[in-house]
């Protein structure tokens, strides 16, 4: 094998791109790769919540009138910690599927389940 082929696993000659290899579940190893790979999903899921809310409330800000409550710069170190409270709880609920899109690009697919019985064929009524 080449240089580059070794290091990705590829064959010499293949012209596949490299996939992401998630190890075995039945390794601690994997278990540990799994929960790392969730915490940093929902991590983030968080950030991307957190900066699409602090996104809103600067626009909310620069559409707001003079004299709007929305103006007040006093309570905005406040407003924006409850907003990362709310990323970090929304992330945690996976409420955007942000994080599980991403674990399913980590994450190898699960086997199919083994087929127990036999298909039956259905005809079709006439």
């Amino acid at each position: 094998m080449g240089p580059a082929g070794g290091a990705l696993g590829l064959n010499e000659g293949s012209s596949t791109l490299p996939q992401a290899v998630a190890p075995a579940e039945s390794d601690p190893a994997a278990a540990a790769y799994k929960k790392k790979a969730s915490e940093a999903a929902v991590k983030f899921e968080s950030f991307f919540i957190g900066h699409m809310l602090k996104q809103m409330r600067s626009s909310t800000k620069e559409l707001a009138g003079d004299d709007s409550i929305y103006k007040d710069t006093i309570n905005s170190d406040m407003l924006d910690m409850a907003d990362n409270m709310v990323a970090d709880q929304m992330a945690n609920q996976r409420a955007f599927g942000i994080a599980d899109a991403i674990l399913r690009q980590l994450m190898p697919p699960a086997p199919a389940p083994a087929v127990t019985a036999p298909l039956q064929k259905i005809s079709p009524k006439t």
